[in-house]
């Protein structure tokens, strides 16, 4: 079967479509074809050597897809040949608080991804795709989607009327704007485009507040919010942020801390955090049990998810290159079958 491979570390250059052994189905395990597979920022970072750990190499890229179940071996009781899955992010995650889950068994580093024409998933390790949408939407489902489900409502208990703060427009926030929106929530969204937040608005937003042309924009957020601020706040942007966060945080706001988008280096004073009795935590993606609930939600609210491009996989270096520099609004989607 062909597959691409990061074979060294340093840019997507290093990317190589190779051939490599079929996979055969172990205990509990199946073979999957993969239809579509989806990037995020993550894989950007391993493919260019930037990203906190190095993985052994080489290593198939790319946490997210989806596919058709076309073997299953002994003891596969969860799935059946014809059954079209997602694999889930964290291999052994399948349910309760984060210590259940184990750093080395995460898709597309250190274990191989799906950026190949089939994969081999543990039963444990997969969910069925939500039967309204087409691969190439299902394919964007299991980082990006779960992680923003997972801080609203696993970790959040989003109710209805709340307020909900999304920080830009990358993938995660989208996916936080239509699950908040259909749950009854308030979203505002920040951008440091006006394209885009009007863009926002159209996926469920109600508000945007433009961070280059109001550089104090947690003061935009107050003033929307009748100087109350936001219950939950998507943090994707990391330190240099934070601080803006907490100043648009309401009285017991959960902060869910997901990326470092605006860099690594800043200040933070914990005081703030006192004042305001906020919760701040750290959200690493979800368990598939989040995967399933959050796939129910699609299904009954019939969500899409906002997909800018989408690119046959043979042109995978194509696709990175452009969610690094491109400025997506949406998914990134590599088309298996083209």
């Amino acid at each position: 079967m062909r597959a691409i491979e990061l074979q060294t570390p340093g840019g997507v250059d290093n990317l190589r479509m190779v051939e490599r052994p079929m996979p055969e189905p172990g205990r509990q395990e199946m073979i999957v074809r993969v239809k579509a597979t989806a990037l995020n920022y993550r894989d950007v970072e391993i493919v260019r050597g930037s990203y906190h750990t190095a993985f052994p190499l080489p290593l198939v890229p790319l946490s997210d897809g989806v596919g058709e179940v076309v073997a299953i071996g002994a003891e596969v009781s969860r799935f059946k040949v014809g059954d079209r899955v997602c694999g889930a992010f964290w291999q052994r995650w399948v349910g309760g608080g984060f210590a259940m889950a184990e750093p080395s068994y995460q898709r597309g580093g250190p274990i191989d991804g799906l950026l190949s024409e089939f994969t081999r998933l543990d039963e444990q390790a997969a969910v069925l795709a939500p039967a309204i949408l087409s691969d190439v939407e299902a394919a964007t489902l299991p980082c990006a989607a779960v992680t923003a489900w997972h801080a609203l409502f696993t970790e959040g208990s989003l109710k209805p009327g709340e307020t909900v703060l999304c920080l830009g427009t990358g993938s995660v926030s989208l996916f936080a704007v239509q699950f908040a929106a259909a749950a009854g929530a308030r979203v505002i969204v920040t951008s440091s485009s006006d394209e885009k937040l009007a863009m926002a608005k159209q996926v469920g937003a109600h508000d945007g507040v433009n961070y280059r042309t109001d550089i104090d924009w947690a003061s935009g957020v107050l003033a929307l919010t009748d100087g109350r601020g936001a219950d939950h706040i998507i943090e994707v942007g990391g330190p240099q942020s934070f601080a803006q966060s907490l100043k648009a945080a309401a009285r017991g706001a959960q902060i869910n801390v997901i990326g470092y988008l605006g860099g690594s280096d800043g200040a933070i004073n914990p005081l703030d955090i006192f004042r305001r009795q906020v919760k701040a935590r750290g959200i690493p993606v979800g368990s598939r049990e989040s995967f399933e609930a959050m796939n129910r939600a699609i299904a009954v609210n019939r969500l899409r998810p906002v997909i800018d491009r989408v690119l046959p996989w043979s042109q995978a270096a194509e696709a990175f290159r452009y969610l690094d520099h491109g400025s997506p609004f949406g998914k990134v989607v590599l088309d298996h079958t083209l």
